[in-house]
């Protein structure tokens, strides 16, 4: 059982504290974005996280948890799609920056994970290259439909969680710094019209 001193030090505790004071505009983070962290970070960064997130405009990890230049190594694609240079970023951050915690951030809302679901319920396949995040995203939708998710909001969270599970069994890094405890993964959700970011725990969905 974790001491209450451990619990606070977790980083995905440290996160949750920030999300929390950003949404009671009680943020702290201004005196760690200025000239003096900036000079700090010049020739070095020691982030303690690392936000796997979508692109969305409305979604900046560093603003909704509260964080300073240099604590989170962000990387951002639509509908938070991975590829090969996702995965060497997130290989990056873990294996040389010695992130410790890994947040894959969905949130409400999201255009590529309804883009891909109405490729796959009403075969509704969008122009140009938006297609190919569409597809990437096709698979975890089609295995979120056959679990039982009905709603956007199940959908785009199991999209969410098996994002996490794609990340592990794409790359032999990512699974073995979670699977010896080096690195905490989290999925998490982030509510628009609210602020806040939730822990997904996963559904019980038939064949989830």
């Amino acid at each position: 059982m974790f001491s209450n001193e451990i619990f606070a030090s977790r980083p995905w505790t440290r996160l949750q504290d920030g999300n929390r004071r950003w949404i009671e505009d009680r943020s702290t983070a201004a005196g760690s974005r200025g000239a003096v962290r900036r000079a700090e970070t010049t020739e070095s960064q020691t982030p303690f996280a690392l936000v796997l997130g979508c692109s969305d405009s409305r979604v900046p990890a560093e603003i909704l948890f509260d964080q300073g230049v240099g604590d989170l190594f962000v990387v951002r694609t639509a509908g938070h799609v991975v590829d090969s240079a996702v995965l060497g970023s997130v290989e990056y951050a873990i294996e040389i920056l010695g992130v410790s915690l890994l947040v894959v951030l969905g949130h409400e809302g999201c255009g590529a994970v309804g883009a891909a679901t109405r490729v796959v319920d009403g075969a509704q396949v969008p122009p140009g290259f938006i297609r190919d995040v569409a597809e990437r995203i096709a698979p975890n939708i089609l295995r979120a439909r056959h679990a039982g998710a009905t709603t956007a909001t199940e959908v785009g969270d199991q999209h969410t969680l098996l994002t996490v599970e794609l990340l592990r069994q794409r790359s032999a890094l990512v699974d073995d710094a979670i699977g010896r405890g080096a690195v905490e993964a989290v999925a998490a959700r982030y509510s628009l019209s609210s602020g806040t970011v939730i822990e997904l725990r996963q559904p019980v969905l038939a064949g989830v």
